[in-house]
């Protein structure tokens, strides 16, 4: 096997973005021997994004570094801070600039848009060869991460589908459960930004959405799925996780540093999706329900006390967000676990 093929067999040996990623860098610093080289990716919202730095290796490097998913984007630098590396994602051509060392940048990209750029320092020019190895690596890196994408989002509106949930769900708890709690609730937006906070499971049910296919049809029903999902990326975080579950149910997965604060995050988006005009329906409402994610939660058992808070929501009027906690404080509902403790004695 030569080497070009042993980089591309350990590239798509994986089905975690994260080690793809590393294992891009890795490959090509092998391949290429370049005084640096690393993938940067576009994160924040339109008209403020940055960059997260998702794998970087340098040359005595053993394992590549990179930003955590959490961290403050107040701190990554913005997009027009590196207009070359800019410039290389806004035209979506590779790019290269001389000097003491030479820079080549190339651009990553999905079927649906530009989300990044590859960097290599190297100390001269790579050579024509060389350059054409690049292109078709990152030709297959981009034809896996469509397959990634093919198995791991809705097909109708490009969330996060139900078969990653659980994945996710368990790498976002083992970090956020494994930092130090951040102290008193403050119901600051800035802090749901930043690096501290804990994991928060919410689910959102669209209220009497078998009225709007009964009445409207299924193509309009769609289009209030899709347009809920956008609506649903302009409320929440570039690192909150969210998910359709199939119909009318989706799922959010974030990190925040409170209960006060988790709930402005959902009553965001339930005002946003109230005030919105949707095509030929008009008003839609949305039943939210949340909990925190608790050390030894499996995916089920936090998605089932945020279930039972939306249950209670449409059962209380709809168009409503409802703290689990809040339910257990007044005695509105039993907690499973202790309520299977006692039937044990």
């Amino acid at each position: 096997m030569s080497k070009v093929e042993e980089y591309l067999a350990r590239l798509t040996g994986f089905r975690d973005r994260d080690v793809l990623d590393a294992t891009l860098v890795g490959a090509l610093r092998d391949l290429l021997q370049p005084l640096c080289v690393a993938i940067y990716r576009c994160v924040g919202e339109p008209g403020a994004q940055h960059w997260m730095t998702r794998a970087r290796m340098l040359e005595g490097d053993v394992t590549a570094s990179a930003d955590p998913l959490w961290t403050d984007l107040a701190s990554l630098p913005l997009l027009h801070e590196y207009p070359e590396r800019h410039a290389c994602l806004l035209g979506q051509e590779s790019r290269v600039v001389g000097g003491e060392q030479t820079l080549h940048l190339f651009p990553l990209a999905t079927d649906r848009e530009g989300v990044g750029v590859l960097e290599i320092h190297s100390a001269k020019p790579l050579s024509r060869r060389l350059k054409s190895q690049v292109c078709n690596i990152l030709r297959i890196y981009r034809n896996f991460e469509g397959l990634l994408d093919y198995s791991e989002r809705d097909n109708l509106t490009g969330l996060l589908n139900r078969q990653t949930f659980d994945a996710s769900f368990h790498r976002t708890a083992a970090v956020a459960l494994a930092a130090p709690v951040t102290g008193t609730d403050v119901a600051d937006d800035s802090r749901r930004a930043g690096g501290g906070g804990r994991p928060w499971l919410g689910v959102i049910d669209i209220d009497h959405f078998k009225v709007v296919n009964d009445s409207f049809g299924h193509l309009i029903g769609d289009e209030v799925l899709l347009l809920l999902s956008r609506l649903m990326h302009s409320c929440f975080r570039y690192h909150d996780r969210l998910y359709r579950f199939g119909g009318e149910e989706f799922v959010v997965l974030l990190r925040c540093g409170g209960v006060h604060e988790a709930a402005q995050a959902f009553e965001r988006l339930r005002h946003g999706v109230e005030g919105y005009g949707f095509p030929r329906v008009g008003r839609i409402t949305v039943s939210i329900g949340f909990t925190e994610v608790q050390a030894g939660d499996t995916p089920t058992s936090a998605f089932e006390r945020a279930d039972k808070a939306v249950y209670h929501a449409k059962d209380s009027g709809r168009n409503q967000v409802v703290s689990y906690a809040d339910l257990l404080t007044r005695g509105l509902v039993v907690d499973a676990v202790r309520a299977s403790d006692a039937e044990l004695f």
